[in-house]
């Protein structure tokens, strides 16, 4: 009898799932997209998480901690501007960790396990901006979403974004989708073209009435107000007067957080363990191994 040696060794043999040349075929794109935004979504759900507030801002801001080792490394004048500029900078990060921690401690991100979980921060999973609303949260003890991208110069997770919610997305487009579709609220700090990008794409989807109304605001008056006129986008008949009321400018953590509210967020108050259902309860396992159980009915888009 002939071995099938060589049948079991040809690709061809491979279950579908195991081969990866199959799986990255031009033709098996409609499926990555969808397995991209399958793997977020039952993990998501898996933890409770019903809604989120999205936080947005540049990558490049630096940590107190950050600055303050640029000033002490800092020798030439070019140097020492820089690190001065950091310095200032370094107080959105902060704000932007206050602003998360407030958020969670308030907005329900920390309901009992078995309990749907709503206002959970999340963010782009990168650094800056990014890294101190994942670090304000985890801080308050909340768990908190990053939501990462693949880039040609690798963007690595922060450290501080739960590692059980922390994704990594090839597309874009997908990415997008799971930052936008349970965000109760967008809180956006002074950033770049990445920033804008997130900005004005929610404001349009709210605008064309594409995504529900819902609160935004934006932190850093000095910033905002010159980094975009949009009063005159409204005198100039590039959007009507009432889209500017679409959002909302504050300069502080307390302000952005009223600013919500006033705005129409619900912040779900804290579900305490005796009051989760019997039918959310499961049997404990050991710390390590614990995570949320899935929460019954759809999603709060």
């Amino acid at each position: 009898m002939p071995e099938n040696g060589a049948q079991k060794r040809s690709r061809s043999f491979l279950l579908a799932v195991e081969d990866q040349a199959f799986l990255l075929r031009d033709e098996m794109r409609p499926f990555r997209f969808g397995m991209e935004y399958a793997k977020a979504e039952y993990a998501l759900r898996d933890w409770g998480v019903r809604s989120t507030i999205v936080v947005f801002g540049s990558a490049r801001t630096p940590s107190a901690e950050q600055a303050q080792a640029m000033t002490e490394a800092a020798r030439s004048p070019a140097e020492k501007r820089a690190a001065k500029r950091a310095m200032e900078q370094s107080r959105l990060y902060e704000d932007a960790r206050a602003f998360a921690r407030i958020v969670s401690l308030r907005g329900g991100a920390l309901a009992a396990s078995g309990a749907p979980r709503d206002n959970v921060i999340a963010t782009g999973g990168g650094p800056g901006i990014m890294e101190a609303a994942n670090r304000g949260a985890s801080e308050a003890g909340a768990p908190s979403i990053g939501f990462n991208i693949t880039l040609p110069h690798e963007q690595n997770p922060n450290a501080w974004s739960t590692p059980a919610l922390t994704f990594r997305f090839h597309y874009f487009a997908m990415r997008k989708m799971h930052l936008a579709m349970r965000a109760n609220a967008l809180a956006v700090f002074p950033g770049g073209f990445g920033t804008f990008d997130e900005l004005f794409e929610l404001l349009t989807l709210v605008q064309t009435s594409k995504a529900s109304p819902r609160p935004i605001v934006l932190y850093g008056r000095a910033f905002w107000e010159k980094a975009v006129n949009f009063p005159f986008l409204a005198e100039q008949g590039m959007i009507d007067a009432h889209d500017l009321g679409l959002f909302e400018i504050v300069d502080t953590p307390e302000e952005a957080w009223a600013s919500l509210l006033r705005r129409g967020l619900e912040a779900a108050p804290v579900v305490p363990a005796q009051e989760v259902p019997a039918t959310l309860q499961r049997r404990r396992r050991p710390a390590e191994e614990r995570m949320p159980p899935p929460v019954p009915g759809k999603p709060r888009r």
